[in-house]
């Protein structure tokens, strides 16, 4: 129990300070549960072949292939009609469409394909994308609990159940596993709330503010990105002579020099291309497309004895704007980009792309781009082509939030998608057969018929959450196995055995959602679900309901913008300040804390 025990706070202390990153802890700790015998070695890694992890996995690429369908293409356009550019109308379908999909989409995955659906509305009906962005999230979250299938702590519920059961006390009665839809009325009560919250409330609690990089609607225009990251000025060719000092540089010494434009595509002989790599030489009659205020490129070429052309004759078809312009993008938290410079990641010379700007928090960052460290919820401003961007963006180490020009979508494929989808929920809900079984099914269905092929399944699974999820699990098991939790679960009720039954149930739905703003939402649940069975066991309540009160909770995660990964994402393109999620989630955290509490107590009375 002891070790148990500090297993627990190492795994919360790691989790809350991020020195080692989330999926190498939770490998860590289930390879000591397996060296130290808290549960059998036969046991340690069965989390990576549980029900739970398999499910997680069909469902991403489910999601995927939704995607990759163009479903979000029409929801879009669903939404477009629907609201009639009205913006309180606006709100409403675009919170309930999402709400919809949340249900069966995992929320981080969900985030990202919605947020460039958002910035073509907002671009659209000039509403301005603060309006939105942070109610849509907010409502992924509300909803995520409608089934069982878009929520990794409902998930792994099951699972952590089945634990619990081998070791109930004699003659206690096996709690039964849940079903596909049986959170389905709670999941839809905080469905409804999350969506009429914001109807009523986005205005007052998120108002438009005097900062004009909230005013601008995103799209590929320059006034955008000039007031929003001060990129000014136009694009232009250098065409460098015999003469000039630049040649035999590189193009990263280049930019080093003062007054220096931005260096955005190269042509060298017959040999053209976009975002230039840094060690690129120049040589006599090479042609640089670059951006900057028309009066600096004039003097830096006359400084440099090179011929300016303000039209784009050489290099006309790179910049064209059906193939190429700027973008933003989003650092996710699951990125292997975070904690490496711009630089160390070799950008141009990898994918082709050229990092204008980053903008963190309230701060847009410009000089010496290629020295900053990136971090979760930064947004990148990018030149690239649209091709060589969506290529860089199929690893998921980049959220794009610009609604750019989609290639190798498969609309034909639509129905192939959307019946195979449904072929998946109807085995789950209408046979015995493990929701494994029937989410895979649905999987290998559109891999089969190509609505994917297998490395874009490979690619829409986040590897990241896998690893997390499996290798948790066990730590819950060992919470179980070793009487922890039956422990933990007496030292509570020493404080609160005289209480009421709702007293003790607030406590750890409370408990949940704190430990859930600071560590994974699946942390979180790993670490109270066995507690909770083990308090109502004791003080005769309803083990169910207590578990599904932890499972729920997790997801109440509105306080901070680190709380939850689909949170984080929008921050930047929001340009939301921390106070803008306490004004917001504080009275929507009371209200789905209320809520959860009356919905699951009337289930199980």
């Amino acid at each position: 129990m002891i070790l148990v025990l500090a297993l627990v706070a190492f795994t919360m202390i790691m989790l809350v300070l991020e020195w080692i990153r989330a999926d190498m802890v939770a490998l860590l700790v289930v390879v000591v549960i397996g060296l130290t015998g808290l549960i059998p070695s036969d046991r340690v890694f069965n989390g990576f072949a549980g029900n739970a992890v398999i499910a997680i996995i069909a469902i991403m690429i489910m999601g995927a292939g939704l995607d990759r369908a163009g479903v979000l293409s029409l929801t879009a356009n669903f939404v477009m009609r629907m609201a009639r550019g009205m913006e309180s109308r606006l709100g409403v379908v675009i919170n309930s469409v999402t709400s919809l999909f949340s249900a069966v989409i995992p929320s981080q995955a969900l985030a990202a394909l919605m947020i460039p659906v958002i910035s073509r509305l907002s671009a659209r009906t000039g509403v301005p994308i603060s309006r939105l962005l942070l109610p849509m999230a907010f409502c992924i979250l509300t909803a995520t609990n409608t089934t069982l299938i878009a929520n990794s702590p409902l998930i792994i519920l099951n699972d952590l159940i089945a634990s619990a059961n081998n070791n109930l006390p004699p003659g206690a009665h096996t709690i039964p596993k849940f079903g596909l839809f049986s959170v389905t009325p709670i999941g839809l009560a905080l469905a409804v709330l999350g969506v009429t919250f914001f109807y009523f409330f986005t205005r007052r609690l998120l108002p438009e503010r005097e900062d004009d990089r909230l005013k601008v609607t995103p799209g590929r225009t320059e006034s955008y990105f000039a007031d929003t990251y001060g990129i000014v000025g136009d694009t232009a060719e250098l065409t460098v002579t015999a003469e000039s000092p630049l040649v035999g540089m590189s193009i990263g010494e280049v930019e080093q020099l003062r007054e220096a434009p931005l260096i955005l595509a190269i042509k060298s002989g017959n040999d053209s291309r976009m975002a230039p790599p840094v060690d690129q030489v120049i040589w006599v009659g090479s042609v640089l497309g670059v951006l900057g205020p028309r009066e600096q490129l004039a003097q830096f070429a006359n400084n440099q004895l090179c011929r300016l052309s303000p039209r784009m004759r050489q290099l006309g078809e790179l910049f064209n704007p059906t193939r190429a312009g700027i973008s933003e993008a989003v650092i996710p938290p699951s990125s292997r980009f975070i904690k490496q410079t711009i630089g160390a990641l070799r950008l141009r010379k990898r994918y082709g792309i050229s990092v204008l700007a980053v903008h963190r928090g309230d701060q847009v960052l410009r000089d010496d781009v290629r020295g900053i460290s990136l971090r979760p919820g930064d947004t990148l401003v990018l030149h690239s082509s649209w091709r060589e961007l969506a290529q860089a963006t199929e690893d998921k180490d980049l959220v794009v939030v610009t609604d750019i020009p989609k290639e190798e979508q498969r609309p034909g494929k639509i129905w192939h998608a959307v019946g195979f989808f449904l072929l998946a929920k109807g085995l789950a809900l209408f046979t015995n057969l493990d929701l494994s079984v029937a989410m895979m099914t649905g999987a290998i269905g559109m891999l089969l018929t190509g609505v994917l092929n297998m490395d874009e399944a490979y690619k829409a699974i986040n590897w990241k959450t896998i690893f997390v999820t499996a290798c948790l699990i066990p730590l819950g098991w060992s919470m179980d196995a070793t009487g922890t939790a039956a422990w933990l679960a007496q030292e509570v009720l020493v404080y609160l055995g005289h209480a009421a039954p709702w007293i003790l149930q607030l406590a750890l739905a409370i408990l949940t959602l704190l430990f859930s703003q600071v560590m994974s939402n699946v942390g979180a649940t790993v670490m109270m679900v066995p507690i909770a069975i083990s308090v109502a066991v004791a003080t005769g309540g309803n083990p169910s309901a207590y578990a599904l009160i932890v499972a729920v909770s997790s997801s109440n995660t509105f306080l901070i913008s680190s709380g939850h990964p689909a949170l984080m994402m929008v921050a930047g393109p929001g340009g939301y300040r921390g106070k803008d999620f306490l004004r917001v989630g504080v009275p929507l955290t009371l209200a789905v804390l209320l809520v959860t509490m009356v919905m699951i107590n009337l289930m199980f009375h």
